[in-house]
C-alpha cells in the first residue's frame, strides 16, 4: 500500500514539473514566436504588393510544400506526381537540395550521391532518373531557367518544398498537411511547428490531408472539412501511404529474401528511423506478432560511427529468433552511403517502400489530383501515349509500378548528359547502353521497347 500512494505522488510531481515547465517555455518561446511572425508577414506583404517580384515561367511549374515543419510527406508526393505524369511528359524535378555538401545548380547523374545532391533529390533520382531529370538550386528561379535552358522542351517542372519560396510564381501550388496534426491549433516557430502564419494557407490551390489512415470513417474526415474551412477556389484532398514489400539496403550482401508475414512473436525487428515524425512508420509494424525496438533520430540526421555502433550492440543484445534491422527508404539512402556502416549488420538491414494512394472525399469518388491538376493545365498528351494510371501490362505505353533497389544507379536514356556535375554537355553514343541501370518494366515513358540490361541526439523508444 505505501508503494502505491507513493507511486501516485511521483506521479502527481512529475505531472506539476511538466506542466511548470511547459508554461516557462511558453512565456520564453511566445515574444520569439511573435517576431519572427511579423518578420514573415512583412515578407509576404512585400510579394503580394509586388515590391518583391515573383516570376511566372512559360513552363508550367508546380510547387510542392507545407506550412510547418517537417513531417508532411514532401518528398512521397512529390515522387507520386512524377510516377503519373512522366509517362506521358516531360518532367524535371527541382529541388534545394537539403544538407547537400555542395552550392548552385546540379543537375543529377550516375556519379551523384547524397552528400551531392541531397538525400531526397538522391531518392527521386534514384527511382526515376531515366524518366525524369532532377536537379538541385537554392535558388529556384535560377534552377528553372537553368533546366529550360537544357531541356527547353520540359512539359512540366515540380518543386520540391516550395511553398515558402515566394520569387517564383506556380501555375499550381499544393499544400500537404498531416492528418492528426492541426495547423489551425499550432502556433509559429519557435513556440509552435509553423513556418508561417495558418492564413497563409490561402495562397494554395490545392490542399492535401497526408497520411490518412485507412480506417477514417466520413465523420472524422467532414471534422477535417470543416476545420480547415478552404477558400472556394481550393481544393481539398485526402492521401494515405500503401506499405510494399520490404527490400534489402545492401542487396549484394542480402543472403536471403525476408518476408514480413513469416515473422513470428519469436523474432525482433529494430526500427530505425531518422525523420521528422515517426510514428505513422512505427504504427505500422505494431500489428505484426513480432517484437518491436524503436531507435529515432532527429529528420535528415548524419549517423556517426558512434551512433552505429550504439545500433549495432542494441541490435546484438536484442532477443529474438531471428532478427531484422528495418528502416524508411529516405534513411536507407544515408545509411548505403555510410563508410562506417558496420559490414557484418549488412545482411539484416531492410527498408520500407512507401507509395502514396488517393483517399475518396466527403462526397464519394472525387478524389482524382491528377486529372484535375491536367485539366488545370491544359497539357497535350503525346500521341503515343496512354494515360499511365488506366494502363497495365508489358507491351502497352505504361510504365509499370517502379521496382527498384535503393543501390542501383541510373542514368538518363538521352544522347546528352553532364559530366560529373558540370556544365560541360557530352555527347554520348546513342547506340551505347548505361552501365547504370534502375530495375524497371524494360519500357521506358514513351512505351519503346529497351534493350538495356537488368540488374538487379537520439532517442530510443521500447514498443
Amino acid at each position: 500500500m505505501p508503494a502505491y500512494f507513493a507511486g501516485k505522488f511521483i506521479i502527481v510531481i512529475f505531472a506539476i514539473v511538466k506542466n511548470t515547465t511547459d508554461k516557462i517555455l511558453t512565456y520564453l518561446l511566445t515574444p520569439l514566436s511573435w517576431v519572427y511572425g511579423g518578420v514573415m508577414w512583412v515578407r509576404n506583404k512585400l510579394f503580394d504588393t509586388g515590391i518583391l517580384p515573383q516570376v511566372e515561367f512559360d513552363v508550367p511549374v508546380i510547387g510542392v510544400g507545407n506550412i510547418t515543419v517537417g513531417g508532411t510527406g514532401k518528398t512521397p508526393h512529390t515522387e507520386y506526381l512524377v510516377s503519373q505524369l512522366c509517362g506521358s511528359y516531360k518532367v524535371a524535378v527541382l529541388s534545394r537540395g537539403y544538407k547537400r555538401h555542395t552550392k548552385g545548380f546540379l543537375l543529377a547523374n550516375a556519379k551523384s550521391s547524397p552528400e551531392t545532391i541531397g538525400d531526397e533529390p538522391w531518392q527521386i533520382y534514384n527511382k526515376f532518373g531515366m524518366r525524369a531529370k532532377v536537379a538541385v538550386c537554392e535558388s529556384r528561379k535560377q534552377g528553372i531557367t537553368r533546366l529550360l535552358q537544357l531541356f527547353p522542351d520540359l512539359d512540366l517542372i515540380i518543386l520540391d518544398d516550395s511553398f515558402q519560396h515566394r520569387w517564383v510564381k506556380p501555375r499550381i501550388s499544393i499544400l500537404l498537411m498531416e492528418y492528426g496534426r492541426s495547423v489551425m491549433q499550432d502556433h509559429l516557430l519557435p513556440l509552435g511547428r509553423l513556418r508561417e502564419s495558418r492564413h497563409e494557407m490561402n495562397r494554395a490551390d490545392k490542399v492535401i490531408v497526408t497520411k490518412v489512415p485507412d480506417t477514417i470513417n466520413p465523420i472524422d474526415l467532414r471534422v477535417v472539412v470543416n476545420e480547415l474551412n478552404l477558400m472556394k477556389y481550393q481544393k481539398l484532398y485526402f492521401t494515405g501511404y500503401q506499405y510494399e514489400s520490404i527490400q534489402p539496403v545492401f542487396s549484394e550482401e542480402a543472403k536471403f529474401a525476408t518476408n514480413i508475414y513469416s515473422l513470428s512473436d519469436k523474432d525482433a525487428v529494430l526500427l530505425l528511423t531518422g525523420i521528422a515524425h515517426p510514428r505513422a512508420f512505427v504504427r505500422h509494424f505494431s500489428s505484426y506478432p513480432f517484437r518491436i525496438k524503436v531507435e529515432h533520430f532527429p529528420d535528415h540526421h548524419n549517423f556517426t560511427r558512434k551512433d552505429l555502433q550504439r545500433i549495432q550492440q542494441r541490435f546484438q543484445n536484442m532477443k529474438g529468433e531471428r532478427k531484422l534491422i528495418i528502416t524508411t527508404e529516405k534513411d536507407a539512402v544515408r545509411l548505403l552511403h555510410n563508410p562506417y556502416f558496420p559490414q557484418e549488420l549488412k545482411p539484416f538491414v531492410y527498408y520500407q517502400p512507401i507509395s502514396v494512394k488517393t483517399l475518396n472525399g466527403i462526397h464519394g469518388n472525387e478524389n482524382n489530383l491528377i486529372h484535375d491538376i491536367l485539366n488545370e493545365l491544359r497539357l497535350e498528351r503525346y500521341p503515343d501515349n496512354n494515360d499511365i494510371s488506366s494502363q497495365t501490362g508489358v507491351g502497352n505505353n505504361r510504365v509499370s509500378d517502379y521496382d527498384y533497389h535503393i543501390g542501383s544507379g541510373s542514368d538518363y536514356n538521352s544522347d546528352k548528359r553532364y559530366d560529373d556535375n558540370t556544365d560541360i554537355i557530352i555527347e554520348n553514343n546513342p547506340d551505347s547502353t548505361s552501365a547504370y541501370n534502375t530495375e524497371y518494366s524494360g519500357y521506358d515513358c514513351k512505351g519503346e521497347d529497351n534493350d538495356y540490361p537488368h540488374r538487379g541526439n537520439t532517442e530510443s523508444l521500447d514498443f
